[in-house]
């Protein structure tokens, strides 16, 4: 049985045919082609301050792809960090920095490039920079999990391989007007500044766990715990005390 669902794009442009190998390779998960199943959010990414753009929406088969889904509950959460970090381009590496990336590929890294399709967050620029603070152990491990959960970052599904490509069908665009859908885009954005404003104030308590004390070994039972759960169990311990 087919298992087949619908995408969108979010481009300045109505894109009938995406091409593979083209693109931006400097995205969250490398070079590909960025859907969301969220139409409304497809319509943010479509816009800019003076420039309307367009919604494409698509069907893909899934049948017997290969996807990553680093939602899941064996990924854990510095997994999902390990590929961005990757990915992603800092202005400049500090030596913290350098040496805690260094630390995330050696011990959290997957083949991610060996998949059809990848399924995970969404990190804008906005949300960057919790990614980063972490690498200077400047925000905790909490901090870092709680910001992508409110922050509402949206799952992607990123189409990487010739395959996964050649299953993409082209349904419709749909205009996405800059009046409209920039003002909610700069809404997101400006939850994420005041996310990150508000994380920088927080006290960082003795009980929290920061990227520099996961690489020195100093975790209890409970830290390790932590770290082995998956992005779909932050909600349920977000609702925990802070004991």
């Amino acid at each position: 049985m087919s298992k087949i669902i619908k995408l969108y794009h979010g481009s300045e442009n109505i894109i009938e045919k995406p091409l593979f190998g083209k693109g931006k390779p400097y995205n969250d998960y490398g070079l590909g082609f960025y859907c969301t199943k969220d139409k409304d959010l497809a319509c943010e990414w479509a816009v800019s301050e003076d420039k309307s753009g367009y919604a494409n929406e698509y069907e893909i088969d899934l049948t017997g792809l290969k996807i990553l889904n680093l939602n899941k509950v064996q990924y854990p959460i510095l997994t999902w960090l390990t590929v961005l970090i990757q990915n992603r381009t800092f202005d400049s590496y500090t030596q913290v920095q350098s040496s805690a990336k260094n630390y995330l590929i050696k011990s959290y890294n997957i083949n991610y490039q060996d998949y059809d399709i990848i399924i995970g967050y969404r990190a804008d620029d906005s949300y960057f920079q919790f990614a980063k603070a972490f690498l200077n152990s400047a925000i905790s491990y909490k901090t870092l999990t709680n910001s992508m959960l409110l922050g509402e970052l949206g799952n992607q599904y990123v189409i990487k391989s010739q395959e996964a490509f050649s299953r993409i069908n082209f349904l419709q665009s749909t205009e996405a007007t800059a009046d409209i859908w920039y003002q909610k885009k700069i809404e997101r954005e400006e939850k994420a500044k005041g996310l990150y404003a508000n994380s920088k104030l927080e006290q960082i308590k003795n009980n929290d766990i920061l990227l520099g004390d996961i690489i020195r070994g100093r975790l209890n039972d409970n830290d390790k715990e932590i770290l082995r759960q998956g992005i779909s169990s932050i909600s349920s311990r977000s609702s925990r005390s802070d004991d």
